[in-house]
């Protein structure tokens, strides 16, 4: 075993003992930060597989903005007093059926997928190249389809939600 897998093996641990206090904590804030242990370790999961863009983002979008506007939310709510904000659901036993079909599903699809990967060299960019250049390439291409337009409309739509949610959130 290697110094990767061996990594890989402690995150995905840390990732599903956080996940399941996320759903299991009592109280809503410390779900809330254990939420943001299981989004780095899905970030350093990310980086184990040479994607270091879509590390960077779950970071700076999932922990850095997601969560903390779910802690602020949290602490403009008005629960103070109440010990287990976080009430035990009555059908735990069917969420039980549910994730295990689905575990055995994604297990059955995975094994049986004439796409599963043997080596990791499918898909690899050449010697130098860097996902996020390559990221960067394709978003501001001159010689192909540019995703210039499409990424300029994302960044306005967001622009509009916060506005949005300012003008909602302002006390007359």
């Amino acid at each position: 075993m290697d110094f990767a897998t061996l990594v890989f093996y402690i995150f995905a641990a840390v990732l599903v003992i956080a996940a399941l206090m996320v759903v299991g904590l009592r109280n809503i804030v410390h779900s809330a930060l254990a939420l943001i242990v299981v989004f780095a370790m899905a970030a350093g999961i990310y980086v184990l597989l040479n994607a270091e863009f879509i590390a960077i983002v779950q970071i700076l979008i999932y922990v850095g903005a997601v969560t903390i506007l779910i802690l602020f939310a949290l602490m403009l709510t008005r629960i103070a007093g109440v010990r287990r904000t976080n009430p035990t659901n009555k059908l735990w036993f069917v969420a039980i059926i549910i994730c295990t079909l689905l575990g055995a599903t994604i297990i059955y699809a995975v094994t049986s997928s004439p796409r599963a990967l043997a080596s990791g060299s499918v898909g690899a960019e050449p010697a130098g190249v860097n996902n996020v250049v390559r990221i960067g390439q394709l978003l501001y291409s001159s010689t192909g389809y540019s995703y210039v337009l499409p990424f300029e409309i994302a960044s306005l739509v967001l622009l509009v939600a916060i506005v949005g949610a300012i003008v909602i959130g302002r006390e007359d």
